[in-house]
Parts: structure tokens; C-alpha cells; sequence
């Protein structure tokens, strides 16, 4: 928590400047302590917990959740099992909880939304209980009172990170009052199709067999990072089977923590593109690093064995203007929403496609700015302690940011790649809000075209 006391640029946490902007905390002090107030349990079956899939799920909510819910994360009764997926450093489960900042508990203290995840051993009386529950191509979450359940298959794969992310989603907009129904609803998405029923509308024989084996990925902040963690979920038969080149000239920020799931205390200062190399080769990755930024100046070349397709994770309009330039034969991407009215929405677009890059990014870039959070009381605050303006307008700048729409966005985006492999439906784009993501906007692809950037088998 030390790291976001300080009211800058640099360390201010970025799910705080909700409660700012909304005007909502009369201080950035007492908005901090707004998500202090904030805490989640989750309870793990010893058999989910034996699972690849299960331990995916947990670790992909611990991970979120301690970044937005500071009052503490805790794993009720968490079985100490061997650690199976490449998503946990340490050689147990109980452990890889602990790398990840969550905390272990014998039993539930109350006051806090509980996720499910299989069958706990023990029954719970707390009616805001969430099951999360997932399939290959799919994933959310229903009512404990709710008898419903996808399959819940025990392998890795975006379902369970899906169903993580938008579990923790619906647990903060519940207790941070955003959603209305949020925590007494079913809640998902379909990663096969994601404008039809998460619930039924997933093909249960289009297994994962073949996974992409190089990417390029431009930007490595909140959006980068889920990509990274996203493909470490991915059921490679061997993890040296991708290879991916990772492009960004920043450094990690203490607020970064706050959005960001491969950022730690021990990260900051370090550059984003080092810091994540050396997390995706702990995964058994091979990777190649520049430390550039994307711009004018960026080509891929086909001698030099860079990959032929990028994913995007910049939020710079500009620069995402120049996608199609570089030389990539595809580039997915995605975008986040901004502000306290938007910071749940995502959107994702596949390039070439039916709108251009640089017609789509020249028109948002054309746009007039956001509404100006100076006026808030917060702000005020801070003027009144010492802050001089321009301090001010660059803290107002910076977007409202959380770190489940980021993971839940890179879902979609990896699943983009995974549908075209598996000779499913192209997206051109995909629109959609958390607050409800079954409500999908969806623009299909003119035509089927071939992967054209490698692949690698996925394990049996």
C-alpha cells in the first residue's frame, strides 16, 4: 500500500481515481481508503483445486482482485496442492496464492462477496456468494443459489481467466455500488460467438488443438501484460513452443501496480519490456525485446524472423493509426474505456478488416476530450494542499483503470486468434461493457482467411 499513498502522476492508484472523478471522495486519501474498505474470499474445492483450470481461475482472481480490493483477498481453506499451471512461480498452490498477494483463511470472516470455484468442502450461508464457472470457450459467473454450471473442463485455457476476470469484475461493481444486480446475477461471455448466450452457445467440439507459436506485442502496460498472462494460461505442450517479441520504451510506475498483472513492488523502475521478458521466460517463453516505441520508424521483416502477426495493447491514438504499416500480415488490438461512465467498457478490432486503422484512430483522435475531473472535490483537495495546476491537468489526464476489463478484454483478443485457427468466425470488432458483456456488439469478417502466423500443438 505504500507505494500508492503518494498523490502523483506516477504512484496515484488508478481504481482510486473513480471514487475522484465521480466526486465520490472529498480526497485522494479517502478514496484509497475506499478500496481499503474492499474485500473478497474465495473458496476453492479440493477438486477444482487439483485442476489446471481450477488454479487458473484462482490465481487469475487473486491476481485482480488484491489490485482493486485492498481491503485483502483471502483463499478459504485453500488445499495445499503441487502448482500446475505456469501462471504460479512457487511449488504449491498455497504458495503461488501468497506470490500473488493473496492471504489464507480457515474460514470466512463475513463482510465481504465470496467467489466459488468447484464444490468447497464447506457450506455457505452468505447469500452474495459467486460460482465461477467456465468451459472451453466460455466463462462467468451465477448465484450460489443458482444450480446452472458450464463444464468446467480441467485443462488451461481462456475460459477459466474469462471467468476470473469477470468474477472479480462483478464482485467490485457490487461493492463499489456501480451495477445494480451486480452480484445476484448470472453474468458471462462466450469467447466462440460474443454476441449469443454465454450459457449454451459454446461448441463443445472445437477443442483447443493448435496455438499460436510467435507473436509480436506492442505495449506492455495493462493490456500487454494480460496478453502475456493470458497466453501463459494457454495449453502449450511445451512452453518453448512460442516465441514472442515484446516492444515498449517505458518503465514501470508504481501506479501500474494498480492495473497491471505482471507488476509488482520489485518491478518498478524497471523497464516494462525487460520486466516482462523476464516473466515469460520464468513461463518458458523465448523472447526477443525492443525497446522502442511503436511509431513510423517500426518493420517487421521477414529475414530477421520477427512474427507476422502483432497484438496492440497502446492506448496512443496515433500510434495505433500506423497498425497497418509495419508489415504485419494481421494485428489484433484492443482499447479500454476512460472515465468513471467508461471504465468498464472494451473494444477490439482485427486488422485487415472492414475499417482501416488509420480511419478509425484519425476519427478518435479528432474527438473532443473528456470531461475535466479538476472541479472535483479531491482535486480541490489537492490544490489546497500545494499542488499547482499543472500537477493538476496531468493527473486528470490519467484514465480510471482496473485491471479485470483489461484481462477480460485480452481474452478476447487471444480468442480472436484462437477462433481463426480453429476455422471459426472472423471479428472485424467487438464493443462491450462489463457491466454487461452478454451485450455484445460484433462486426463479422467479410471473409475467411487463413492464419497466417504459426502455430504449435496444444497438449493433449
Amino acid at each position: 500500500m505504500n507505494a500508492f499513498t503518494r498523490f502523483s502522476p506516477e504512484t496515484m492508484h488508478r481504481g482510486a481515481k473513480l471514487f475522484m472523478d465521480r466526486g465520490d471522495a472529498p480526497s485522494y486519501g479517502e478514496a484509497l481508503g475506499m478500496l481499503e474498505r474492499l474485500r473478497l474470499d474465495i473458496a476453492i474445492g479440493e477438486g477444482a483445486a487439483c485442476t489446471e483450470a481450477g488454479q487458473i481461475a484462482l490465481l487469475t482472481a487473486v491476481n485482480l482482485a488484491r489490485r482493486t480490493m485492498l481491503g485483502g483477498v483471502r483463499v478459504i481453506c485453500c488445499p495445499d496442492e503441487p502448482c500446475l499451471t505456469r501462471l504460479g512461480a512457487a511449488a504449491t498452490l498455497r504458495g503461488a496464492v501468497l506470490e500473488l498477494g493473496g492471504m489464507h483463511s480457515l474460514a470466512p470472516v463475513g463482510g465481504a462477496t465470496t467467489l466459488v470455484i468447484g464444490d468447497p468442502a464447506f457450506s455457505l450461508s452468505d447469500p452474495r456468494g459467486l460460482r465461477v464457472t467456465w468451459s472451453e470457450w466460455s466463462g462467468g459467473v451465477v448465484p450460489i443459489r443458482d444450480d446452472r454450471r458450464l463444464s468446467e473442463p480441467r485443462g488451461g485455457g481462456l475460459g477459466p481467466v474469462l471467468a476470473a476476470a469477470i468474477a472479480v469484475g462483478d464482485a467490485f461493481q457490487s461493492a463499489t455500488g456501480e451495477t445494480p444486480d451486480a452480484g445476484r446475477r448470472a453474468v458471462g461471455l462466450s469467447l466462440w460467438n460474443p454476441g449469443a448466450c454465454w450459457m449454451a452457445s459454446d461448441p463443445g467440439d472445437t477443442r483447443l488443438a493448435w496455438l499460436p507459436s510467435r507473436l509480436w506485442l506492442i505495449g506492455l502496460g495493462n493490456l500487454g501484460q494480460a496478453f502475456l498472462w493470458c497466453l501463459g494460461a494457454l495449453p502449450y505442450s511445451r512452453a518453448g513452443d512460442l516465441a514472442v517479441t515484446l516492444q515498449d520504451d517505458d518503465v514501470v510506475q508504481p501506479s501500474n501496480d494498480s492495473t497491471s498483472v505482471l507488476t509488482s513492488a520489485s518491478s518498478f523502475g524497471k523497464a516494462k519490456a525487460r520486466m516482462a521478458a523476464a516473466w515469460a521466460e520464468g513461463v518458458g517463453f523465448r523472447t526477443r525485446v525492443v525497446e522502442r516505441r511503436f511509431g513510423p520508424w517500426t518493420r517487421r521483416a521477414d529475414e530477421a524472423g520477427d512474427p507476422a502477426v502483432a497484438l496492440c495493447g497502446v492506448d496512443n491514438a496515433l500510434a495505433r493509426m500506423g497498425l497497418e504499416d509495419a508489415g504485419f500480415a494481421g494485428v489484433f488490438e484492443a482499447g479500454l474505456g476512460a472515465g468513471p461512465q467508461g471504465y468498464l467498457n472494451l473494444a477490439t478490432h482485427a486488422f485487415p478488416g472492414a475499417a482501416r486503422a488509420r480511419d478509425i484512430w484519425s476519427r478518435v483522435s479528432q474527438r473532443a476530450a473528456t470531461e475535466n475531473p479538476v472541479g472535483r472535490p479531491a482535486y480541490e483537495a489537492a490544490a489546497r494542499e500545494g499542488m499547482g495546476q499543472c500537477g493538476l491537468l496531468t493527473l486528470a489526464t490519467r484514465t480510471v483503470g482496473v485491471p479485470f476489463v483489461g484481462v477480460a478484454a485480452a481474452t478476447l483478443v487471444i480468442a480472436e486468434i484462437l477462433r481463426r485457427i480453429h476455422g471459426g468466425a472472423g471479428l472485424d470488432a467487438c464493443s462491450l461493457s462489463l457491466s454487461c458483456p452478454g451485450d455484445a456488439e460484433v462486426v463479422e469478417a467479410s471473409t475467411r482467411s487463413a492464419y497466417l502466423g504459426g502455430t504449435a500443438p496444444a497438449a493433449a
